[in-house]
């Protein structure tokens, strides 16, 4: 359980902080926004002061700017650092600078600025020299409604608004964050408790889906020769080259249920052919080959059984491309099939049977190093000697019983190991 805990608690971390970022975002974002429209409006309502007469004196031929200027330098003297008046034609009339923030206006100059397009305030806002500054458009209106002019007037924020904005923003945030810690703190028991029985629920469909399969090839098998065991023994073989071959766990998993489903086809095949003891002729070997097709056929019916296919459809094809159905040769043959086909083999040539006594080990080896680079992967075959001597002993001489739950073991090492975690 404990890669899940981590694994959670990682992404419950994650979400925390993304949240929290969030959150702060927002609350810093439209807290500014707030105090951007607060000073929008008070520039909105200073220009006001500009009457209908000041009106006519902006856009007059001849302005007469003493009044007008007067007028800004009231402004310039209150909240704002720079006042600009334009005429309808947004041509500037009149500029006011207050004298200890020209340094402001010169910045500002480099920037220019744009009109509104309705009758509708803009503003932009700038850092300079540390400071915060707002640049306000305002439209000013007529008697009639009109535009008769325009109204720029730059403010700085000042530090005490700013502070308290950034206290508002830590007090916000430290809400945010306690709120969803403990948020996260409920949400956890439940998540894990969730899990565990979405992973049982996992673990018992698989675990039926893997006895159907075994149940299904049991069936084959008893048909065919009266036993399940060969199917647990090749399993196990096979099993044991693939990890010589280091072939990856998914593969190893799809290799176990070929193993076990290898001749489903058989189902198919009548018993005068499937259990005749001699030697089968033309006709009948070529019924015989149709249990891969059937079997193929079948696997198709399960989403969970088709991963069986590589083997099925493919464990009677040889290396030099002589085998069924396809004639594929080499690596053209899938590795599961190639594997399969060694185990399948050296499990029938030691394995008694009722038409037949077991071969002993060094000759069954001697048939496999025969016809290895024709019928079987030279590679594999070197592989599996390395392992099989050592694999047979234990094998031959387990029970029955033993065999089946070292098949298990293995089954549940790769089926089932790690979704605890």
């Amino acid at each position: 359980m404990l890669n899940i805990h981590r694994t959670l608690l990682n992404r419950l971390l994650i979400s925390w902080i993304g949240i929290s970022l969030a959150i702060g975002g927002a609350v810093s974002y439209f807290g500014i926004e707030k105090i951007d429209d607060q000073l929008v409006e008070l520039a909105t309502a200073e220009s006001t002061k500009l009457t209908d007469a000041s009106l006519s004196l902006i856009n007059g031929d001849n302005a007469d700017q003493t009044a007008l200027k007067q007028l800004a330098e009231n402004f310039v003297r209150g909240q704002f650092v720079v006042v600009e008046i334009y005429n309808r034609e947004r041509k500037r009339i009149l500029e006011q600078v207050n004298a200890q923030h020209e340094a402001i206006e010169e910045h500002l100059k480099l920037h220019g600025h744009t009109f509104p397009l309705g009758d509708v305030p803009q503003y932009e806002r700038f850092i300079v020299d540390k400071q915060t500054v707002l640049q306000v458009m305002v439209p000013l209106k007529d008697a009639k409604g009109s535009i008769a002019g325009y109204f720029e007037g730059v403010i700085i924020i000042d530090p005490e608004t700013l502070n308290r904005l950034r206290q508002e923003l830590a007090v916000t945030l430290l809400i945010a964050l306690c709120t969803v810690l403990l948020t996260t703190l409920v949400l956890y028991p439940v998540i894990m408790s969730l899990n565990r029985k979405v992973i049982k629920f996992t673990r018992d469909l698989l675990k039926g889906n893997i006895e159907l399969m075994e149940v299904l090839g049991g069936a084959i098998a008893k048909r065919d020769s009266d036993t399940n065991i060969h199917n647990y023994r090749v399993s196990i073989y096979a099993v044991r080259l693939a990890e010589a071959a280091q072939v990856d766990t998914e593969t190893i998993r799809n290799l176990i249920a070929g193993a076990f489903l290898h001749d489903v086809g058989k189902i198919g095949i009548t018993d005068n052919i499937l259990l005749k003891p001699g030697k089968l002729t033309e006709a009948e070997f070529t019924v015989m080959k149709t249990h891969v097709t059937l079997g193929v056929d079948i696997l198709a019916k399960s989403n969970w059984l088709k991963t069986a296919r590589d083997v099925v459809e493919f464990h009677h094809e040889k290396f030099n491309g002589t085998g069924y159905m396809r004639g594929l040769k080499g690596e053209e043959i899938p590795i599961n099939a190639r594997i399969f086909a060694i185990a399948d083999v050296f499990d029938a040539l030691t394995s008694k049977r009722p038409y037949k006594e077991a071969m002993p080990f060094e000759e069954a080896l001697a048939i496999l190093r025969r016809d290895s680079g024709s019928h079987f992967d030279p590679r594999l075959i070197s592989l599996f000697e390395g392992i099989a001597a050592s694999l047979y002993r234990e094998i031959s001489a387990t029970q029955d019983a033993l065999v089946e739950k070292l098949l298990q073991e293995l089954i549940t090492n790769y089926f089932f190991a790690g979704q605890d975690t």
